[in-house]
């Protein structure tokens, strides 16, 4: 896992901080504190970026890469699963016939409630 907490090390983003939580079942979770981090293939936001939601505001506290063979059930519990079974369910689901192939890497995107 490669940690990059300040913006300036970590390549431009792929896409906006207001696509990086759309499900209206994760919003859900996000609102009730139960998902705290979001996988993505692309880096969505900034450390310290600001992302609304139903106007609940969070921010982003971590961006980092990480390998799908990497990520554990405390991972899964961050992303509003049980665990790492149940994650990797959702999400091949979501995107039928991807491999879960464990050396890819995706962009981790951490958030709280803004205080």
């Amino acid at each position: 896992m490669t940690d990059q907490n300040h913006n300036s090390e970590l390549p431009p983003k792929t896409c906006s901080i207001e696509k990086l939580v759309t499900v209206p079942q994760d919003v859900e979770k996000v609102i009730n504190g139960q998902k705290t981090a979001t996988r993505r293939n692309g880096r969505y936001a900034d450390v310290g970026e600001i992302m609304e939601l139903e106007n609940h505001q969070f921010v982003v506290e971590k961006v980092y890469v990480q390998t799908l063979g990497e990520i554990t059930d405390k991972d899964a519990n961050k992303e509003g699963y049980p665990n790492l079974e149940a994650y990797k369910n959702s999400i091949l689901s979501k995107h039928p016939g991807m491999p879960w192939a464990k050396d890819m890497e995706v962009w981790v995107h951490e958030f709280g409630p803004v205080k």
